[in-house]
């Protein structure tokens, strides 16, 4: 499966525009405490970080999402036709991935922050879904960081699935060598199986 490509910020723009109003939700990521990352360790490292969180969102992110390097240290997602509460299922497994294969040396607070604001519920345009989710990311930053928040709060139940603890164990290990989280890992998986019987559908 290809990993998407990271935008620009002008052609991130101009592939939202493409999308001509069509229900999405937008995520915008950052970095926390980078800047002691790149005063401690040098730019080098840094560097190395922001390749790191290229991979694990060009790799954990469903297939047809917009990738866009925005910033310095600020990234931001497209996920077409995906409601803010499964974006926000989705980048927090991005968000615990990060932090359980992050490199020792690093900075403690080193992690990410995520805000995520949805099309039609939030705004229409892309500057106002940007300032709805860049609203979103700064309360996840004052909330304790390393987390995401949902532009206007919404009330969701988790459904928990139950697997035998030696298939989430080998899932985890293939988690951390493919550099990808679990969950994403799980709906290939999942598309595989429908693909391979889809004269049964």
């Amino acid at each position: 499966m290809p990993r998407p490509t990271i935008l620009t910020r002008a052609d991130f723009e101009t592939a939202f525009d493409a999308l001509q109003g069509a229900p999405l939700t937008l995520a915008v990521l950052d970095l926390d405490h980078f800047k002691t990352l790149n005063d401690s360790l040098g730019h080098s490292e840094g560097d190395r970080v922001l390749r790191g969180v290229e991979r694990l969102l060009s790799g954990s992110l469903p297939t047809g999402s917009v990738i866009g390097r925005i910033g310095g240290d600020e990234y931001a997602a497209i996920l077409p036709e995906t409601a803010a509460e499964t974006a926000l299922i989705l980048l927090d497994e991005v968000i615990k991935h990060f932090h359980i294969h992050r490199d020792p040396q690093w900075p403690r607070g080193l992690g990410l922050s995520v805000g995520l604001a949805a099309r039609p519920a939030h705004a229409s345009t892309y500057d106002d879904l940007k300032r709805a989710a860049d609203e979103a990311m700064i309360r996840a930053k004052r909330e304790g960081r390393g987390r995401a928040c949902i532009y206007v709060e919404s009330k969701m139940v988790l459904k928990s699935n139950y697997y035998p603890k030696s298939q989430l164990e080998r899932l985890a290990k293939l988690s951390g060598a493919l550099g990808r989280t679990e969950a994403s890992l799980l709906r290939e998986a999942l598309d595989d199986l429908i693909e391979k019987n889809r004269g049964e559908l």
